[in-house]
């Protein structure tokens, strides 16, 4: 089965000839030959897994699997009859008297009461019989709690655990964390992670006053009216205690998921935000969007990565036996140029296409050796794909810039002077250049970033006549302003998290201990419980990476709608603090094995561990896992991290060039070899931003990867990408970009956020004299103890020169 590409790009600009045809007239066939190629994968990309999958995330493997079902009864008088039994107010009356008794003083008592709480939250699931019927329990049970007001209780209790000096003092102390360290904590945020990971599921059968409950909490946890502040930061503060040292026993991963899903419940995700910018681009009087990015992508089929040796040698070998003579094939040469030791030296392009492992980065092994060999792919129903006709997926874009520095250079070239930003007087240019203005005005795009740019600007400019700011105290205003005064150091604390989560890093004494809530008080004595372990270890690490990589992206995506300058604030400090080279890093390894990891035990997940009978866990089982064709987190965890650098690059010439001084093509490339669109996308996005830079054997190396950007990746008209003689390939000064952009964001919050540095020149005057001596002005006290000798000294013995005073 062959496929052929032929793709014809005409050259407008002043490059050779020679490099145009050696580069971009090229014609691609890619061809199977019968060898053997992994299936796509059937991946569904969306704000959380289902259900079951993210409560399940919540609990650990080895305590599942030493309580059986009836241990996790809490023993607590409800009545006579069972939970399910009781009528509303019964129920009702139960969860009130649970409420008092949160607020006892006696420790253990409380500990009780919200281990009796964690029953309900968790569906009373000694008295169900069936999964569908524990999720049903569970949704009636938190909406309940969450009428009586449980909630503000438990943010209560968890303030006093974080405060608990006690606690943080005997941790610190201890040689070895284990989860005994933490059982209050665990318990709380077990029972608040369930209440907000269930109410913000969407059901159509929900009763009118639930969909009431469910829009007050939102709004509740959003806004700053637990301890004056978000939920969220009060969350960030215990990220950055725990990475300071100050409190190792804080359950991590807890504490990381609750943050994730109440910034994901309080904002909202992928859906919202696209509807939230189809609506900011109405107010704005801006052209509605292209297409909706969403649907595009989730149409889109994955590409063939490119061949590898082995496939290369058999493919000759067969072709040599036929004796057939066809069109080179360009998977061949790409593979060929990467292993041929007699290719011609580039000072630029050598460095790019080495064997995997040689990389500036080094590649560590990962923890576990897993089968590199893909599963079959279950059958899933065909998913809704949007039909589109024949030609690219994207509707191509302008920026005002692009359109002006065209017209300037061919004013330049035909007229002989410039016009500054004017783009209308097209006066004494060729027709053709008419003809080239029209289309690209045609696809002019203005982004909704440039006019809060332009306005920030006519702010600073104008700081009395440009009026009064009205400012939208949405739930993304009131987390920025939360979080504003202390926001590097929780990107520091994160980041932190994410390399000792990340499978490349190495073991070091100086690192954090993130497995504080994993490791059991008595380490395991049998090779078995050793294996379940290091499943539950990995599992761990697996689940933090999702978390984080969820809730940098969600923020950068939430603060770039309501305020560029709120995303280039946090995107600066992520930069800082090394995220560029820490998400490289992490791509440095075998990504395949990483997706398709198998570290979970499907039998033990909540709920299906307390309503089915366990069956016998053998070391032979848990090395099979189970039967899913990759990894549903993992995927998920990598994908939000190639977006999150697409974020913090685009547009940013200095920080490209921090992924082409770091070698991230290679790395990169070896990515595509997992078979998912969206996954495959955001990869061709960081390959193309850089392809200028990586000199023109790379590009000649790679015809297969270029081939793969032009069809996927949005084409930017006057964008010289793939020819290497862009405007923008100049010598590059990091500090300096960077500085400037940071003097810009301190001008921002210091006008937005910082009232008490306000210029003095700009505040009003008061040029009332009965006012002004009507002010009442506080006088120190060694002043009001001496005042009859002050008035003497200063007063009585002076002369006064009346009338000159008076003239």
């Amino acid at each position: 089965m062959c496929r052929y590409f032929l793709c014809d790009i005409k050259q407008t600009s002043n490059q050779t000839k020679g490099e145009v045809n050696e580069t971009l007239n090229f014609t691609i066939q890619a061809s199977q030959f019968g060898l053997s190629e992994s299936p796509d994968l059937e991946f569904e990309y969306s704000d959380t897994d289902k259900w079951a999958a993210e409560l399940s995330g919540m609990c650990i493997i080895l305590s599942l699997h030493r309580c059986p079902g009836s241990a996790f009864i809490l023993e607590y008088d409800f009545s006579d009859k069972n939970w399910t039994e009781l009528d509303a107010a019964q129920h009702r009356a139960h969860a009130m008297r649970l409420l008092d008794g949160l607020e006892v003083i006696a420790r253990e008592r409380r500990l009780k009461v919200a281990r009796a709480i964690l029953y309900m939250a968790q569906g009373a699931f000694a008295e169900c019989s069936s999964e569908v019927e524990v999720q049903y329990w569970m949704r009636y049970n938190i909406f309940l709690l969450l009428d009586v007001g449980t909630f503000s209780a438990l943010v209560e209790l968890l303030s006093m655990e974080i405060d608990n000096s006690a606690a943080c003092s005997s941790a610190v102390r201890k040689p070895a964390i284990s989860l005994a360290d933490s059982t209050d904590l665990r318990v709380l945020l077990n029972i608040m992670y369930l209440m907000v990971e269930t109410i913000q599921q969407d059901e159509p059968a929900d009763k009118p006053e639930w969909k009431i409950i469910k829009e007050t909490f939102r709004a509740e946890l959003g806004s700053p009216l637990f301890n004056n502040e978000p939920i969220s930061v009060t969350l960030f503060g215990m990220v950055t205690k725990f990475c300071s040292g100050h409190a190792p026993h804080f359950p991590m991963k807890k504490v990381l998921l609750l943050l994730w899903k109440s910034i994901l419940f309080t904002l909202g995700g992928f859906e919202q935000l696209q509807s939230i910018k189809v609506h900011k681009r109405e107010e704005l009087g801006l052209p509605p969007l292209p297409e909706n990015s969403i649907r595009v992508i989730r149409s889109m089929r994955a590409a063939s990565p490119p061949a590898s040796a082995s496939d290369l040698i058999e493919q000759q070998q067969k072709r040599a036996r036929r004796e057939h003579k066809a069109l080179i094939k360009q998977d061949n040469l790409d593979a060929f140029n990467e292993k041929d030791p007699y290719k011609a030296d580039d000072s630029r392009e050598d460095e790019d296409d080495n064997d995997d492992n040689d990389n500036t980065i080094e590649p560590e092994t990962f923890p576990i050796e897993r089968d590199e060999v893909m599963p079959p792919p279950i059958p899933h129903p065909p998913s809704e794909r949007v039909s589109f006709p024949k030609g690219l997926p994207w509707a191509p874009k302008v920026r005002e810039k692009d359109i002006e520095n065209f017209l300037e250079s061919s004013r330049s070239k035909f007229i002989g002077y410039t016009l500054g930003s004017d783009t209308d007087t097209v006066v004494g240019l060729p027709r053709p250049i008419h003809e080239s203005i029209r289309t690209l005005k045609q696809h002019k795009y203005i982004s909704i970033a440039e006019i809060q740019v332009t306005k920030e600007e006519e702010f600073q400019k104008t700081p009395l006549s440009g009026g009064e700011e009205e400012l939208e105290m949405c739930a993304t205003e009131l987390l920025y302003q939360g979080i504003l005064p202390s926001l590097p150091q929780y990107m520091i604390a994160l980041l932190k998290i994410l390399l000792a989560a990340a499978p490349t890093s190495k073991a070091k004494t100086d690192s954090i201990n993130i497995l504080a809530d994993v490791l059991p008080e008595e380490m395991p004595t049998t090779v078995l419980q050793s294996m379940k372990l290091g499943v539950d270890v990995n599992r761990h690490k697996e689940i933090i990476v999702k978390a984080i990589s969820a809730i940098l992206l969600l923020l950068l995506k939430h603060f770039k709608l309501n305020h560029v300058y709120q995303f280039e604030y946090m995107a600066q400090h992520l930069v800082f603090a090394n995220c560029i080279p820490l998400i490289l890093k992490f791509f440095n390894q075998n990504i395949m094995s990483y997706i398709t990891a198998k570290n979970s035990i499907s039998v033990l997940d909540f709920p299906h561990c307390v309503v089915h009978e366990l069956p016998e866990l053998t070391a032979e089982s848990l090395e099979a896992g189970d039967n899913n064709q990759f990894c549903w987190r993992n995927l998920f965890s990598c994908i939000n991290l190639l977006r999150i650098l697409n974020k913090l690059t685009k547009w940013k010439h200095s920080r490209t060039m921090m992924l082409v001084v770091f070698k991230s093509a290679p790395i990169l490339k070896r990515a595509l070899k997992v078979k998912q669109a969206m996954m495959q996308l955001y990869v061709l996005k960081l390959l193309k931003v850089q392809t200028k830079y990586l000199g023109r054997q790379w590009r000649k190396s790679n015809m297969k990867t270029m081939s793969a950007i032009y069809q996927k990746v949005r084409h930017r008209l006057n964008d010289d990408w793939a020819y290497g003689n862009d405007l923008d390939a100049r010598p590059w000064d990091f500090q300096a970009e960077e500085c400037a952009l940071r003097a810009n964001i301190e001008r921002f919050n210091s006008r937005r956020y910082d009232k008490s540095h306000s210029n003095p020149d700009f505040l009003p005057v008061d040029n009332c004299l009965q006012s002004v001596l009507g002010q009442r002005v506080d006088l120190p006290e060694d002043f009001q103890m001496n005042y009859d000798l002050w008035l003497e000294r200063e007063v009585f013995s002076k002369p006064i020169s009346w009338e000159e005073l008076l003239q």
